[in-house]
């Protein structure tokens, strides 16, 4: 009898988004969308895309880590990409800028980069046509994001550059249900398993 290979049968979730279902317990994650940016057998990382920090906007956090900002920039809010490194910074991007050496395709049409360079980029007006970053990201150990979806912590829906730059932050958890064809107001803070 053959062997089956458990990685085939594991769950593929780099380029999903996670959607918090309404009995999270964790009051970070409460009604976030997740972008998983990186999945393996070593755990998984994302970053929070529907939670903008309410105190720090991106010209001020450039300003800080000494980068000139283009006048005239809109002003756009920093996301609280999760609470694991929350000193550390990172840009969820469509893919059309230049090539970064450090960037990681996400999935079709977006990117992440985690260096200055495309931060310098941003500031002096160029760079992506879309972006947004985010300080700190969620991070799960092995095995632990794949539980938390058995537990029905979690509903996935394949990633949308749509739904990550062009949605308002307040409606893209329900947007992200919608998806899936689900209404928010369905939805029970109990779920169970048939």
């Amino acid at each position: 009898m053959a062997q089956s290979d458990t990685t085939s049968d594991a769950l593929e979730l780099a380029g999903k988004m996670l959607i918090a279902m309404p009995g999270m317990s964790d009051p970070r994650f409460a009604k976030s969308v997740v972008l998983i940016c990186m999945h393996d057998d070593t755990g998984a990382m994302g970053l929070i895309v529907n939670k903008p920090s309410e105190e720090l906007e991106e010209e001020q956090l450039m300003a800080h880590i000494e980068i000139e900002t283009h006048p005239g920039s809109p002003p756009r809010p920093v996301y609280f990409g999760g609470p694991v490194e929350t000193n550390h910074g990172f840009v969820l991007h469509s893919d059309d800028s230049s090539n970064h050496a450090s960037s990681l395709r996400v999935s079709a049409g977006i990117a992440m980069t985690s260096t200055m360079d495309i931060l310098v980029e941003i500031g002096a007006g160029g760079g992506p046509r879309d972006h947004l970053v985010a300080l700190g990201y969620s991070g799960w150990g092995p095995g632990q994001l794949e539980g938390e979806i058995l537990q029905n912590g979690w509903l996935t829906v394949d990633a949308d550059h749509a739904l990550v730059f062009d949605t308002p932050d307040a409606e893209k958890w329900a947007g992200a249900l919608s998806r899936l064809g689900v209404d928010p107001l369905t939805l029970s803070a109990a779920a169970g398993h048939a």
